[in-house]
């Protein structure tokens, strides 16, 4: 008997606010044109004014839940990737805790950016087989809207707001790739690279900064690396590209994702996409469109899911699960 962290439920928020391109011409030098040819996003949600990072893993953790047919005490452990967090501390997670009416267990933040949700799958995974916990609810939620400089037009216009969740449970297994839950996991960082992704603030400077990015080494490095890392996870229980129903990527730039899913030699009516409508939501990105996927019916239990993504530091990986 093989323990598996197996995909209970699933659920995501966005914030109501809606924010084409075209509501970006009076902020800042650019078109509807200019941000569709090269990143693929149409429009993409914003938070409400003190409306938080933690407001929006809330509302994606109760739909997670819900889903499963679980209550917050059901719940071990809350694992929650955010690069922006309410607070310097406490963590976003005690936040959504306390939010939940939580009232055991243990709940903790995880900071990898872009590459976070993939990173958190991979925690709450250890935990399950571990012992540590049964059920694991994991979250993603991020409010990079208030990291943007409006006069940057190369990065403000990439970015939104929102938040996805998923809700793993320990399930036995046969210890083969037939099985249902997380089957492989693969994590990078190269810490050499921390300039061309960042935010020019914290506590060493007393802001919060804003993100600065070298678009062309981001893109150099995430077509290159995502394609290796799913390749990598895949090798690790004897599958290949032929055998993934869906990818599910970081939701960054639809080139990237054109690019990684052609170096897999995965059609793209096998990739689940939602960049046109979301923007990139960094860690939350993922879990939206897992749950996205799921809605529109294109993710169905029993399908192999592929997941990657990369994010400053950089930090990359992908997780392979059947759902």
């Amino acid at each position: 008997m093989t323990i598996r962290a197996v995909v209970k439920g699933v659920g995501h928020y966005l914030p109501e606010r809606v924010v084409p391109n075209a509501d970006l011409e009076s902020l800042v030098e650019t078109t509807d044109e200019w941000i569709r040819t090269r990143s693929g996003i149409e429009r993409r949600h914003f938070a409400a004014e003190g409306q938080t990072t933690s407001d929006l893993a809330i509302r994606a953790a109760r739909a997670a839940l819900d889903d499963a047919g679980l209550k917050p005490d059901d719940i071990d452990a809350i694992v929650l990737a955010t690069s922006t967090a309410d607070l310097t501390f406490p963590s976003a997670a005690t936040m959504v805790q306390a939010g939940l009416g939580m009232t055991r267990g243990f709940a903790f933040d995880l900071q990898a950016v872009c590459a976070g949700f993939v990173y958190a799958l991979t925690n709450a995974n250890a935990l399950i087989i571990s012992g540590q916990a049964k059920r694991v609810l994991v979250i993603g939620a991020e409010t990079f809207s208030r990291l943007m400089d409006w006069n940057d037009r190369s990065t403000c216009v990439l970015f939104g707001d929102g938040a996805g969740a998923l809700v793993l449970e320990a399930g036995e297994g046969d210890g083969t790739a037939s099985d249902r839950g997380i089957l492989s996991t693969d994590l990078h960082s190269d810490g050499r690279h921390r300039d061309i992704l960042y935010v020019d603030g914290g506590v060493s400077t007393g802001t919060t900064g804003h993100l600065r990015m070298q678009g062309k080494e981001v893109f150099r490095h995430a077509v290159e690396k995502l394609a290796e890392t799913a390749h990598a996870a895949l090798d690790k229980i004897g599958l290949t590209g032929g055998d993934v129903d869906w990818i599910v990527p970081h939701q960054a730039n639809i080139r990237i994702i054109e690019a990684t899913a052609k170096r897999m030699q995965v059609p793209m009516d096998r990739v689940v996409v939602t960049v046109q409508d979301h923007g990139n939501t960094s860690a939350a990105s993922i879990p939206l469109a897992l749950s996205v996927g799921r809605e529109r019916g294109q993710i169905k239990q029993g399908d192999l899911v592929v997941t990657e993504a990369i994010g400053g530091g950089l930090a990359w990986g992908s997780v392979v699960l059947r759902w």
